[in-house]
């Protein structure tokens, strides 16, 4: 069996080490006789899964008390929803930024319960930029203000955490938790799809702060209310058990690896070598983000013409490097650099990038 780098947007590369693990405790897990995936979620032992899951994340991303963790199926759109049911009143004004395409799908996904008001947008560059913070126009009376910390497709992202007031700041993680030290009590929430950063595809990560639980927000039924889920430890219905599981393994993996900070150096060592080797090429490979917005997580680029992004796929594909096929709506070619992906991985590419400029250009 030959593992090749992925660089695949998400679902996203795993460490092998937590596959293997996962792999060896299938069948039976923890000398139970049974699967992980077979026991009932409310057991005493998935009840201890789940509550080292938790202490782990907090530990990892420095989570206070003052903050409940979720864990939950629907993904990171569901929870777009779910923002205004649990934390706006009907009708009540809402602030959003939108620097990429998932700031417009999270517009999307509320703008059926409260009065959204973009505050700032970098739609007229083609999401190439984040909005200086003076040009946001913030409503003082908002239930919340929302941004996309890391634009998956545009390959745009936040370097610091916007001063936004006294409104609570919103925030979708999905493609950048873990991968940077973060202040969490700048936030009053912070969410998350795992399939980047954090594990497997299937589960949900939110972070709330407690006091914002005590908003009526609006008529809803009980699976879309927050505090349901909290006073239920995540176990109001039947969780996505393996992915919980997964992402479990995923953060012992990465404190193990050294932390947040370690992967933060990984992230910047990553970055750099794909960046330079774009800025180095002559304008045979372009990054249209400004140099101050590029995502440590995502770099689209694109190629002269449609035929040499063609022949890149094929040839990036047999050389054994994945999933470097841009975004349908951007096009080109994009290396998605998440945490289990290694450094070596990104010298891989820049290496084949170099060799095939060579051989093309």
């Amino acid at each position: 069996m030959t593992r090749h780098y992925n660089f695949s947007a998400g679902p996203a590369a795993l460490p092998e080490s937590v596959l293997r693990q996962a792999q060896a405790e299938m069948l039976e897990w923890n000398g139970i006789g049974a699967s992980i995936v077979e026991i009932s979620h409310r057991s005493a032992d998935f009840m201890a899964v789940a509550e080292q899951a938790d202490q782990d994340l907090r530990t990892l991303l420095g989570i206070s008390d003052d903050y409940a963790i979720l864990f939950l199926g629907g993904g990171a759109t569901t929870q777009q929803a779910l923002l205004a049911l649990n934390f706006a009143s009907p009708g009540q004004r809402v602030d959003y930024v939108v620097t990429g395409h998932w700031g417009k799908t999270a517009i999307k996904q509320v703008s059926h319960y409260v009065d959204v008001h973009v505050a700032a947008s970098s739609e007229a560059d083609g999401f190439t930029s984040i909005p200086p913070r003076a040009s946001w126009t913030l409503s003082p009376d908002a239930a919340y203000v929302h941004i996309t910390d890391n634009e998956t497709i545009h390959g745009v992202e936040f370097h610091d955490t916007p001063d936004v007031g006294q409104v609570p700041l919103i925030a979708d993680f999905s493609s950048s938790i873990a991968s940077e030290v973060v202040d969490v009590s700048r936030y009053g929430v912070i969410y998350a799809g795992a399939q980047k950063n954090l594990g497997p595809v299937g589960v949900a990560v939110v972070i709330i702060r407690r006091d914002l639980l005590e908003r009526a927000g609006q008529p809803r039924a009980d699976i879309f209310d927050y505090r349901s889920h909290v006073a239920r430890d995540s176990m109001l219905n039947t969780p996505p058990t393996w992915n919980w599981y997964l992402a479990g393994l995923m953060f012992k993996w990465m404190l193990a690896e050294g932390g947040v900070a370690e992967f933060a150096r990984r992230s910047a060592a990553k970055s750099a070598l794909v960046y330079e080797a774009i800025d180095a090429s002559g304008g045979f490979y372009r990054n249209t983000v400004q140099p101050a917005a590029r995502s440590r997580m995502n770099i689209p680029f694109f190629l002269p013409d449609e035929t040499l992004t063609t022949r890149f796929l094929a040839e990036s594909k047999a050389g054994g490097l994945l999933a470097l096929k841009g975004h349908k709506a951007v096009g080109g070619l994009r290396a998605s650099l998440y945490n289990a992906l290694p450094v070596d991985a990104a010298q891989a590419l820049v290496d084949f990038m170099r060799d095939f400029q060579q051989r093309h250009g």
